[in-house]
């Protein structure tokens, strides 16, 4: 039986859903303001497989994640760049797609904007006004009166007299407590007029928080199955969540709370202050390209070796972003890539009587455990290079399939080019640029260089063929030799 670390609890219990066979997944998304950067790709792997499992589990799964398309950032942006909200929104959400796409992340279900539940906002807005939980300040904003709900910080484990005025709570002096946040904002003078909607407490927005109020539920009812997000997340925004939505209906939020661990760049936070912020366009797409589209050309090896990187991971640990990580993750992967290139697989569905099988649905069941999950996965791919059981390596295609992992052919996989590996991590630490796809050695003349090998090893000529063969080696490319007179060729 599935078993879920709740956050609120801190503890593990059963899943058991609140309607028979269904399960609700609401996860806080993306304020389209930038690029994507790595802390969100794990939070989209992490979910994504989330939903994948329940599915895989046989329940009807309905999987909401939002997206802010309304914020103090987004209007920066748009002041800035010269251009209107709307615009500014539909190119980072683009670009957002585009690295769901590279990463393997299949789409929720739903992808509310908030724009879109500015009414519904309101609707939960008066409730608390009516129950005493909101107030109209002085300056024209809205606010939650956090003292007036006494269960405040039951999610973050803080009790209101531990918060110190100004913890990631911007204090205003029309505030009656410092720990108050805003639900509608006032409109300034200075700010674009597509910022701005009419209400009861005069023209303006939403506050940040109020927004995933309305969108869950309004798409999912309450409680949630499950509410998700990054770490960052549980304090303030999913505690000022939970303030909001059982202070205006009462009972729950949300029965299970998850949570990702934090993703570290080099043992740091990853900052833009501390030089190590990166995008997740800049780690897997091949180089040289310009930020003037959203999409982008994607290194499909890179890019399912990021998903990997994450995936092989637990879901609540803290996971370090660094070359030597980088570098094992693409040579595990690697791994399981040559097992099916070495033994082609066969068609197969997956046989959960296996003990491969029983030992991933066993980590899976266990709060999701990836990492368990890829250990199985390896196991397989052990039997299989052991046997050369076709029947084997299609059950580890089939099962690797349940992570989203090992969906590409092999032979085209290893024909990409890595940043990734031990060579190119050294070549990048002496200075040496990135290969671009122009600069790397045609595939053509790849397959010319291996011809004339073949021709030299058939005239005998073994020093001839040992000879290009190095000469390949220096060119970042490896030969493998298969019966029958084969030879396969893979990118370092």
């Amino acid at each position: 039986m599935l078993q879920i670390y709740d956050s609120l609890s801190r503890a593990k219990h059963p899943f058991t859903p609140v309607r028979a066979g269904q399960a609700g997944l609401y996860v806080c998304g993306m304020t389209v303001y930038d690029y994507c950067h790595l802390g969100h790709a794990r939070m989209l792997v992490s979910f994504d497989i989330v939903q994948r499992w329940l599915r895989q589990c046989g329940l009807n799964v309905t999987y909401v994640r939002n997206i802010t398309d309304i914020d103090d950032k987004i209007i920066r942006r748009a002041v800035e760049s010269g251009r209107r909200i709307g615009a500014v929104t539909a190119f980072f959400i683009d670009a957002m797609h585009a690295d769901e796409r590279a990463l393997g992340v299949q789409a929720p279900d739903h992808e509310p904007r908030a724009t879109e539940y500015v009414g519904e906002m309101l609707d939960i807005i008066a409730r608390l006004e009516q129950r005493g939980l909101a107030y109209h300040a002085d300056d024209g904003d809205v606010n939650f009166a956090v003292r007036e709900f006494p269960e405040y910080g039951k999610l973050s484990g803080k009790s209101i007299d531990d918060l110190r005025a100004g913890e990631r709570v911007a204090i205003a002096s029309s505030k009656r407590d410092p720990l108050d946040f805003v639900l509608w904002k006032s409109a300034k003078e200075h700010e674009p007029a597509d910022t701005r909607w009419d209400s009861p407490y005069g023209w303006g927005r939403p506050g940040w928080h109020i927004e995933c109020s309305a969108m869950s539920k309004s798409l999912l009812g309450t409680p949630l199955d499950i509410h998700g997000g990054g770490p960052d997340l549980k304090f303030p925004h999913h505690e000022n969540e939970i303030a909001q939505t059982e202070g205006a209906f009462g009972g729950t939020l949300a029965n299970t709370w998850m949570h990702c661990g934090p993703l570290m760049v080099d043992s740091d936070k990853m900052s833009k202050s501390l030089g190590n912020f990166r995008t997740i366009r800049q780690t897997i797409g091949l180089p040289g390209q310009s930020d003037e589209s959203p999409t982008y050309q994607v290194n499909p090896r890179e890019a399912e070796m990021l998903r990997f990187f994450i995936v092989r991971n637990h879901y609540r640990s803290p996971q370090n972003y660094a070359p030597d990580n980088l570098v094992d993750a693409q040579l595990s992967l690697d791994r399981l890539y040559q097992t099916l290139q070495n033994v082609p697989p066969a068609e197969a569905e997956i046989d959960w009587s296996i003990p491969a099988a029983g030992a991933l649905r066993e980590a899976m069941n266990d709060d999701f455990n990836t990492a368990g999950a890829v250990a199985a996965l390896f196991d397989l791919a052990g039997q299989a290079n052991r046997s050369g059981d076709p029947a084997i390596s299609g059950q580890l295609k089939a099962l690797a399939g349940v992570l989203g992992l090992l969906r590409q052919d092999p032979v085209a996989y290893f024909q990409n080019p890595t940043r990734y590996s031990r060579r190119a991590i050294e070549e990048a630490a002496a200075g040496a640029a990135p290969a671009s796809a122009a600069s790397l050695v045609a595939e053509a003349e790849i397959k010319r260089l291996i011809d004339e090998r073949a021709s030299a090893k058939k005239d005998r000529n073994f020093s001839r063929a040992d000879e290009i063969r190095g000469q390949l080696k220096a060119l970042g490319i490896e030969l493998d030799d298969k019966p029958g007179g084969i030879t396969q060729w893979r990118r370092h």
